[in-house]
């Protein structure tokens, strides 16, 4: 059983199944916040990971998700996607990997962003596209810590006497 107060931040992009549904199951005791994404912060990782893999910041984005069957999730990436295109002043299209359409593999990006937290599974398959650019996954950027410790604070447990 949870500790009372118990919160958990999903390191996750969007409220997808396991956000809504498979987490508070799984522990019924816990306070299962928001998700990480979308967050307007989340395009400044996007951003610099683009840059870092040497994108001109010209030429329009793919964003390239995991994906989901849930439609709540594909509102939020898509949400992303406009996110990151107010950020680069660029046309930013959404493109899946595993659920959702268009899939990654059926179109023909020059530059991807990839909308992925860590390296994996659907990282390898990004990587794999054959863009001109990859960005890495967001990984351990700074915005991310903001933004857990921001879920947090909106749901701080009850002070215990």
């Amino acid at each position: 059983m949870a500790e009372p107060g118990a919160i958990a931040v999903p390191l996750l992009l969007s409220a997808g199944y396991h956000v809504r549904v498979d987490l508070p199951e799984q522990a019924p005791d816990v306070v299962v916040t928001q998700a990480v994404g979308p967050d307007e912060r989340l395009a400044i990782a996007l951003a610099d990971r683009l840059h870092e893999a040497g994108y001109d910041g010209t030429t329009p984005v793919t964003l390239a998700a995991a994906g989901s069957a849930d439609e709540r999730s594909q509102q939020d990436v898509a949400v992303a996607a406009q996110q990151l295109s107010a950020r680069l002043g660029v046309t930013v299209e959404l493109a899946y990997v595993a659920a959702g359409e268009p899939r990654l593999s059926e179109v023909n990006p020059e530059v991807v962003a990839t909308y992925l937290l860590a390296p994996g599974v659907f990282a390898d398959a990004v990587a794999q596209c054959g863009a001109e650019v990859i960005a890495q996954p967001i990984g351990a950027h700074a915005v991310v810590a903001e933004i857990v410790l921001d879920r947090y604070r909106q749901n701080p447990p009850p002070i215990m006497q």
